[in-house]
């Protein structure tokens, strides 16, 4: 049976990962892939492309009867909320920190004014 998974080529400590299709049987690095259908780099900073997956190539094996891991369907839905321009939940986390820094800042002015009021 073939399956979708990542394997790791990246260098010690600098994760990076191929998205291939592999034979079940066969170990995540051994290199005896049927096909490679894109790279994940999790430690992808400002310009560089975090995630890059092949969707038709996805499809074709998955319509043959590939099945997908569990790390791999997570990053084709990631893929798919991006592509539709739904942010992801690394900018959501992103924009929630921002939203609570935001709302302390104007507690604190309000705090501030109603003490120079009452003063």
């Amino acid at each position: 049976m073939v399956v979708i998974r990542l394997a790791r080529v990246g260098a010690k400590k600098r994760p990076f990962y191929h998205v291939v299709a592999i034979d079940r049987r066969h170990a995540r690095n051994s290199g005896n892939y049927i096909e490679r259908l894109g790279y994940f780099n999790p430690m992808a900073r400002g310009a560089e492309v975090r995630l890059h997956l092949d969707h038709d190539k996805i499809n074709h094996w998955v319509s043959v009867g590939a099945q997908l891991s569990d790390r791999v369907s997570s990053l084709t839905c990631e893929a798919k909320k991006v592509a539709l321009g739904q942010p992801s939940s690394v900018a959501k986390r992103k924009t929630k920190r921002a939203d609570k820094k935001l709302k302390a800042a104007e507690q604190k002015q309000k705090e501030a004014s109603t003490k120079e009021s009452a003063v």
